[in-house]
């Protein structure tokens, strides 16, 4: 049996939304394990923020303002990609929750535009600059435990995700010959900067969902993706990983 030393020097990885939440700590966890990171993020504020956070990694980080629900946006990041691709977390996201009666036409077409037509457009824009001599490309799209339950005043986020569930299937079975994975991870209750600042009852309400009882941290998303993009997860294809301490049982 060998032990996993994830070591990503010399690889190449894309996280959207990677300027905060899980999404940091996806960039910081690549960055830690040596690969170079294109951290792609609407918000100019957190991508400022990341920059100096991660500034002692020098050249291994490239940071682009990007919009992923915008065709042009996308490009233009992909343009300014100074290497090739080796890996692809899709991981951008938003929420507008409301009930299902109260929800509005715009608050659907912000959802769905970030975060299901986001991963076509990102996918669709970098997808020929992946690295043509590797057979270990990888894409990880982050989708939610509520796709695979529902979950009340999220009719656009949940429709978003499952469809970011199917769309990691499809793309495992076209891509596959080509040297491609396509693997989700559905996180649970994960503990972020948001979730913390909570009221006690209502994250004492979450924690007595999961069997677990407790929330997980952002290390464990961070941790699967970084197995899903390793060599050792070479013949996980089409998968959907729930990271949720047992929630969806």
């Amino acid at each position: 049996m060998t032990n996993i030393n994830f070591d990503f020097k010399n690889k190449n990885a894309i996280v959207t939304g990677g300027a905060s939440g899980i999404g940091f700590q996806i960039t910081k966890s690549f960055l830690e394990a040596g690969g170079n990171v294109s951290i792609w993020d609407y918000s100019e504020a957190a991508l400022q923020t990341a920059k100096s956070e991660f500034a002692k990694y020098g050249s291994q980080i490239h940071i682009a303002q990007v919009d992923v629900g915008n065709r042009d946006s996308v490009a233009k990041a992909a343009a300014s990609l100074p290497w090739t691709v080796d890996i692809l977390v899709n991981n951008a996201g938003i929420t507008r929750d409301k009930s299902f009666a109260k929800m509005s036409p715009e608050d659907w077409d912000a959802v769905i535009s970030t975060n299901l037509t986001g991963l076509f457009n990102v996918t669709k824009s970098v997808l020929e600059k992946f690295n043509p001599n590797s057979n270990s490309k990888r894409i990880i799209n982050i989708a939610s435990v509520v796709a695979l339950y529902g979950n009340f005043g999220q009719t656009n986020y949940v429709a978003a995700k499952a469809g970011v569930i199917g769309m990691s299937k499809t793309w495992a079975k076209e891509l596959g010959r080509k040297g491609f994975t396509s693997n989700a991870i559905a996180p649970g209750f994960i503990a972020t900067a948001m979730t913390k600042a909570m009221p006690a009852e209502v994250l004492d309400g979450m924690k007595a969902k999961v069997p677990v009882a407790c929330l997980g941290e952002v290390d464990d998303i961070a941790n699967t993706c970084l197995f899903l993009s390793s060599e050792q997860a070479g013949y996980i294809n089409g998968a959907v990983i729930s990271v949720d301490g047992g929630l969806v049982l």
